[in-house]
């Protein structure tokens, strides 16, 4: 059985490989940027990985529903409201039912498993927790939740620290604990560091159970050199004082992973990674089409003996 913690957009390719390979998968999934929109209850990662699994994802952008149209959100724009967050007419649908489904009494994590059924998506999609963690975004100009900041600011200001509110309190769900436990590999998908593995990284109770097994722990490199294959990654390791290459990932992973792969143009870093004890694997690590997500997850399960 492999457990995967994962972010969204930058780690929707992986596990869908891993998923075309492997009949039992977990996916613990990342919920710091859940966000409250027209009163609807938004989980971008939880909704990226299963429009993934389901093959309705918009490859292009990452995110939402492919073929999408978007009659609400113009209609919003009529009533006045703002209209940064690009919610289409069938992914309104999905934020609906499940902020109907919350009021209703039902948790994250057993709405999340009746839309798996809904979508026809066979692996366990686990929200890390169902309470409440926020990622906000410190900036030279305020604070800003996380969606505030990459979309409507468009990740312009500079960033001078990240929250993660409510992490210090927040229960890991029992459920990602039992599938961290009972995994035979553990890996922390190529999402961004700070704002897709982080906040879950940032629950006592996760940290703790990955660092009891850290030798079952596989992280993968978002990174090539000094740049992020996508996303802002860099900017954010920058701003957290870590260095924005696949030997910074390495030390900040290092309490709780002790092997890594990276890109076979990082080898200059294998010697420097390993004396902090993990072990490095060197592949190449970008996804652009199914082929190449198939691959790099062959690599991870054939390659790597843990």
């Amino acid at each position: 059985m492999i457990t995967v913690l994962a972010g969204g957009t930058g780690s929707v390719k992986l596990v869908r490989g891993l998923v075309s390979q492997e009949s039992k998968v977990n996916v613990i999934t990342n919920v710091g940027d859940n966000y409250w929109l027209y009163g609807l209850y938004m989980c971008p990662d939880i909704d990226t990985i299963i429009y993934g699994l389901a093959d309705l994802l918009d490859q292009e952008k990452g995110w939402g529903i492919k073929k999408d149209s978007f009659n609400f959100l113009r209609q919003m724009e009529v009533f006045g409201e703002e209209t940064w967050f690009g919610v289409g007419d069938r992914d309104a649908a999905t934020h609906l039912i499940r902020t109907n489904m919350l009021k209703n009494g039902k948790n994250l994590s057993d709405i999340t498993k009746w839309m798996c059924e809904k979508f026809a998506v066979t692996a366990n999609i686990i929200p890390v927790t169902d309470g409440g963690v926020e990622t906000r975004i410190t900036t030279d100009k305020g604070d800003l939740h996380l969606q505030e900041y990459w979309v409507k600011h468009r990740g312009k200001d500079k960033v001078e620290g990240i929250q993660y509110i409510g992490a210090d309190k927040a229960r890991p769900n029992p459920e990602a604990v039992n599938a961290i436990q009972d995994a035979d590999m553990v890996i922390l998908a190529p999402g961004n560091p700070l704002t897709s593995i982080g906040p879950m990284l940032q629950i006592k109770g996760i940290r703790k159970e990955l660092s009891k097994i850290k030798k079952k722990v596989v992280a993968v490199s978002p990174l090539i050199g000094n740049s992020a294959i996508s996303g802002p990654a860099v900017k954010y390791m920058e701003a957290a004082g870590i260095e924005p290459n696949a030997y910074g990932l390495a030390k900040m992973y290092s309490d709780v992973c002790s092997n890594i792969v990276i890109d076979t143009k990082d080898k200059l870093l294998v010697k420097k990674i390993q004396s902090l004890d993990i072990k490095v694997y060197e592949t190449k690590i970008t996804m652009g089409n199914k082929i190449s997500e198939d691959a790099l997850a062959n690599f991870i399960l054939k390659q790597i003996h843990v």
